[in-house]
């Protein structure tokens, strides 16, 4: 087949200018896009966003408006646009499918991230674990335990369950119970348990003063409840104070502690009523 050389040049005229409007929709919109991105990290930045989900996500806007650019530009050119973006989105819908596990803990992770439920420092406990928060990356958070162990949780599963965060509060109230015999005074027992409580400087009395009242008649013991609110770092140092210096104290007034016991009683049987 001859091709002539009018029949090229009427075909470069009739293209050229297509072609150009196409480059220019490129330049200008890859400008834009970029423009764009940075515009979208700084305002993450003022916002507080985490520094390692930043540029994930400014980078994925930008993708995402040059792909749509670039389908722009070959629409510009006469290239039928549907069945092109059928395929990407058939792409991207296999791509999502084969890694929904990773994209749910990384929808997790910047979920975490924003709305910042935990922070690194604080200890929490989630999915059946405490430590303290050690580092929230994109995917994953990891905790370190009091006896140092590495405990790593999936984001996804972390911000779609419960968190209790120990740390979040500046007050904590510290829970005991003491139990003493039904022999014993239950008036000098809650005399000398405020005596301990008033010996530790850690001791507030705000949001509330010191409680201690008697809170059950139990099978073998007579038990009060003792409720002592105190800054969250002086929780363990007054928990263990109280342990201490009020067994010490019911052991000076000779208050006993009992523990659990039964009476057992038996009864002698009439010889000749056991063979009737």
């Amino acid at each position: 087949m001859d091709i002539k050389w009018e029949d090229i040049s009427t075909m470069i005229i009739q293209y050229a200018g297509k072609i150009v409007l196409a480059l220019v929709v490129l330049m200008i919109g890859f400008r834009v896009a970029k423009m764009i991105a940075g515009l979208v990290e700084k305002g993450l930045e003022k916002k507080g966003l985490d520094a390692s989900v930043r540029p994930f996500l400014s980078a994925l806007i930008s993708v995402l408006l040059k792909a749509a650019i670039v389908i722009s530009a070959l629409g510009v050119l006469g290239v039928e646009t549907t069945a092109f973006a059928a395929v990407l989105g058939a792409m991207g819908l296999a791509i999502g499918m084969a890694l929904s596990g990773n994209l749910q803990n990384f929808a997790g992770g910047v979920l975490i991230l924003i709305f910042r439920p935990i922070k690194v420092g604080e200890f929490i406990e989630a999915q059946g674990h405490s430590g303290t928060v050690h580092e929230i990356s994109i995917f994953q958070t990891i905790l370190l335990t009091p006896d140092n162990k590495t405990i790593i949780i999936p984001n996804g599963a972390l911000s779609n369950g419960s968190i209790v965060n120990y740390s979040r509060q500046p007050k904590r109230r510290v829970d005991l119970s003491f139990g003493i015999g039904y022999e014993d005074d239950p008036e000098l027992a809650m005399a000398t348990i405020k005596e301990v409580i008033a010996r530790h400087d850690k001791v507030l009395n705000d949001p509330a003063e010191p409680f201690v009242r008697l809170s059950e008649l139990a099978d073998s013991s007579v038990n009060f409840a003792v409720r002592i609110w105190v800054m969250k770092e002086d929780y363990w140092d007054v928990h263990f104070f109280m342990l201490e210096e009020v067994k010490r104290a019911f052991v000076e007034k000779d208050i006993s502690i009992p523990f659990p016991q039964s009476d057992i009683h038996l009864h002698q049987v009439d010889s000749s009523e056991a063979s009737a």
